[in-house]
């Protein structure tokens, strides 16, 4: 699956799925009990995320998936979570935050609650701080791919650090690197480099492809930009993908969004590069307001409040909805296809 490019297949092993099983579970049982959890099942079990908290960690350790048939579907939803009493809650950023704008989901008691999980997408400082605010309950990030069956890194419960991806899982190295494969210091960014027990054999009959994301010493190329913190944190800049190039500067569009949906009148943004004859690339954001009355030039002059100049989207587009994969991750290539269509 994956958001990028052509689908190819990630031939995980079951040494790689159970090996991920057993990193998972050693860090889920920091807040977790044994078969007494009841955690919230919203995403698809075909999806990698769901498939290996729900089908593999919380089947070995005797606890209970609520499943939810259709996330997209609110108001039924809800009614789910008022006739279960639940402790785990495994979702993402656009989820949160649909849910977070819901009344009826703000009055549900939430005093069982000491466990949630976001991945799949990079999430919000703002979802985050309004889901604490609303549940009681910190978020804890992890990032993962299909390619590593998926978990590569979580903020451990009770030592969550915002804004990050957390540390490596057990039996995990990670490491980042320039477009050389130099290996970069402590605090600057590069490609994010992953080797463990749980990265995939490779891509089903695509031994190029293969040959260009695992090195020969056995290191996944995971495409994403990230930046390794002196306590062994880590944080995702973006994918590699899907930098903007401003008059030379990087510009990454997390970043950019994160700014964005923190204005009240925000519920969700998309951050793309698109061509610029003065610039090379501009910043345009795609925006899904809660005010029909909020202006491009508002969100520019928030945007200068809090970004540096070459970073201030230089384009808004208002839209009703930002095209979305099937588990609600916001799809940044389809936006940069319907500009290119545009131009045309």
């Amino acid at each position: 699956g994956g958001t990028t490019g052509v689908a190819k297949g990630a031939m995980l092993t079951h040494r790689n799925l159970i090996s991920n099983m057993m990193q998972c579970h050693g860090l889920f049982n920091m807040i977790l009990d044994e078969g007494k959890e009841t955690v919230i099942a919203p995403l698809p079990l075909y999806h990698i995320y769901a498939f290996t908290v729900h089908c593999m960690v919380l089947l070995h350790t005797g606890n209970h998936s609520v499943l939810i048939p259709n996330p997209r579907d609110i108001p039924g939803f809800i009614k789910t979570l008022q006739t279960n009493e639940f402790s785990g809650f495994v979702g993402l950023n656009t989820l949160f935050v649909a849910l977070c704008g819901n009344e009826t989901f703000r009055a549900l008691d939430f005093s069982k609650l000491k466990l949630t999980i976001s991945g799949g997408m990079a999430l919000t400082k703002d979802a985050a701080d309004q889901w604490k605010s609303i549940t009681g309950c910190e978020v804890a990030e992890g990032y993962g791919m299909t390619e590593t069956s998926p978990v590569v890194s979580f903020n451990p419960p009770g030592y969550v650090k915002l804004g990050t991806i957390g540390m490596p899982v057990s039996s995990t190295a990670c490491k980042v690197v320039d477009d050389d494969g130099v290996e970069q210091p402590i605090g600057q960014p590069g490609e994010l480099c992953v080797k463990g027990p749980q990265v995939m054999k490779g891509y089903w009959q695509r031994p190029e492809a293969t040959a260009e994301t695992i090195t020969d010493d056995g290191w996944l190329k995971t495409g994403d930009m990230a930046v390794i913190s002196e306590d062994g944190y880590m944080k995702i800049v973006d994918r590699k993908k899907d930098m903007i190039i401003v008059s030379g500067f990087n510009v990454y569009p997390n970043e950019v969004e994160d700014v964005v949906v923190s204005h009240p009148d925000i519920l969700e943004a998309a951050a793309i590069g698109v061509p610029d004859a003065k610039s090379s690339e501009a910043v345009k954001v795609f925006v899904v307001s809660k005010n029909e009355n909020l202006t491009a030039a508002e969100i520019k002059e928030f945007c200068r409040e809090n970004l540096t100049a070459y970073k201030v989207p230089r384009y808004i587009e208002f839209r009703d909805e930002l095209p979305k994969t099937n588990v609600g991750k916001i799809l940044r290539r389809e936006l940069r296809d319907q500009e290119l269509a545009k131009e045309s």
